[in-house]
């Protein structure tokens, strides 16, 4: 199975990003997002990330597990973490719930993907 978070290149040192489409299963958190999260920390750097979702269609419950893992895992590792998004429900979700995000969390639409890259590198 072809994972749904694909890994986005070209992003400043120290920052990592994926693009995510479809459904997000346990297999993504396992195989994608957590060696990066992992190569960071073992690399001693903070966890500084860019998610970027044009079309989403929800998680299973082991990617929910997963997701729920990846966070409280490593708490005092995650110092940002940029939504780029349009999609309604993800906004309202992120202002509803982004306090309980580990690090710092920031919403950004779609075009301003650029910004949303500097602004998880900075700081």
């Amino acid at each position: 199975m072809t994972p749904v978070l694909q890994p986005i290149v070209g992003l400043p040192d120290g920052v990592i990003g994926f693009e995510g489409a479809g459904r997000i299963e346990a297999s993504d958190y396992r195989d994608v997002l957590m060696p990066a999260i992992g190569g960071l920390i073992e690399q001693g750097r903070d966890v500084r990330i860019v998610l970027v979702f044009e079309h989403f269609d929800g998680m299973s419950a082991g990617g929910a597990w997963q997701d729920l893992k990846v966070g409280v895992e490593q708490l005092t590792k995650w110092k940002r973490i940029a939504l780029v998004t349009d999609l309604d429900w993800m906004i309202t979700v992120a202002s509803l719930f982004g306090w309980m995000t580990p690090g710092e969390l920031r919403r950004f639409p779609l075009a301003d993907r650029d910004r949303a890259v500097a602004w998880a590198a900075g700081g």
